[in-house]
């Protein structure tokens, strides 16, 4: 096209000024488009989640109002597409990769080759194992959920049955290969287990522990399906009192069990169920008296830290993080940055999620 340099001569014909003009116009947009905005990666696990969209939307909001294009794919779930999909981005050149994990062990490959191109990656949410080159990660404080849900699960434990002790109870974990599921049960187990010692908590399945506890893929059908077979198996002559849940859809899948069998109707009162993600079926099932609390994770301030971690790396600053001492994924300890969880029931449901501008009033009534 020619040198972008050179002024127009004021002596030259009006015509000639104007293909000046025209060229300069040109070499204007081609410099602007050479100087386009840095990319970030956005690797999602699925959409039959809410939650994960909300991530999504969030940060691709929070990247664009910064400056920054985004990529966002969504891998349904499915590690080799996940793998494929963060492959291809690295290949497009992306300058970051925020990865959300369906297997936080399954990366390595990939994440080498994304070092070898300088593209720094942050796991979201949920760790990325066995792997050196994850450089930040932000999420919530996971043992605190747990603590949370199994605080609440006594609490309701107590409001609805009393001191009619001991309280049967039944245990449900995360999926095995999501590393959050352990810190969500160790968490739990951590309010629980002092309980279980004392003789006022029975799991009368004796099924405790992640290896026997966990839900593949966090599926709310294959926990649905297990509650089935505990209750066959357990309660024919005894009444189940709480269920710990680590999450909304295995919470949704666990009393569509209870319910089949009958409780929640006649004598037989609903076993106090939590959750976790304030997912909008599971808030308008807490206003129904059937599950009992769930854990809200505001998505938007986890997509405010990734931004923040994002834009400082990219010009050349350190993010903010406040934990460099429990997230060790079996190469090093990452540094984190850890957002607060709110346990959310009936009587704060409203001024939690509708107050912070999160959900409306006609999306829960």
């Amino acid at each position: 096209m020619g040198r972008c340099d050179s002024a127009p001569n004021v002596r030259e014909t009006p015509m000639k000024f104007k293909s000046v003009a025209t060229a300069l116009a040109m070499c204007a947009s081609f410099i602007a488009f050479s100087a386009a905005a840095e990319t970030v990666g956005i690797s999602m696990p699925t959409k039959s989640s809410a939650r994960w969209i909300s991530d999504g939307n969030s940060m691709v909001e929070q990247f664009k109002a910064a400056g920054y294009e985004t990529d966002l794919q969504y891998a349904e779930d499915d590690i080799p597409n996940q793998l494929a999909q963060i492959e291809n981005m690295i290949t497009k050149g992306v300058d970051v990769l925020v990865i959300a994990a369906i297997d936080g062990t399954t990366l390595s490959n990939a994440l080498e080759n994304a070092a070898a191109a300088d593209i720094k990656v942050i796991a979201y949410d949920r760790l990325i194992r066995d792997s050196g080159n994850v450089d930040y990660y932000a999420t919530f404080d996971n043992f605190k959920v747990g603590v949370q849900q199994a605080s609440s699960l006594v609490d309701g434990l107590k409001a609805r049955f009393g001191d009619t002790k001991p309280w049967n109870v039944e245990l449900f974990g995360g999926s095995p290969d999501d590393n959050n599921a352990y810190f969500f049960y160790d968490g739990a187990m951590s309010v629980l287990q002092p309980l279980i010692d004392a003789g006022d908590v029975v799991v009368v399945s004796g099924q405790t522990g992640m290896d026997k506890v966990g839900t593949l893929r966090w599926d709310g059908a294959v926990a649905q399906s297990r509650m089935d077979n505990l209750l066959s198996a357990n309660y024919t002559d005894k009444q189940v009192h709480g269920v710990l849940s680590p999450y909304d859809g295995l919470s949704i899948g666990i009393l569509s069990s209870l319910k089949g069998v009958g409780y929640g109707s006649g004598d037989m009162k609903m076993p106090i169920v939590t959750g976790q993600d304030a997912e909008v079926p599971s808030v308008k099932s807490i206003l129904a008296d059937e599950q009992y609390s769930t854990v809200f994770k505001d998505t938007r301030e986890l997509a405010k830290v990734t931004v923040g971690m994002v834009d400082a790396m990219l010009k050349g600053g350190e993010p903010e993080i406040n934990d460099t001492k429990t997230y060790d994924n079996g190469v090093k300890v990452i540094p984190s940055y850890l957002l607060e969880p709110v346990s959310v029931d009936k009587s704060n449901w409203e001024s939690v999620l509708i107050g912070s501008g999160y959900y409306t009033k006609d999306q829960i009534q």
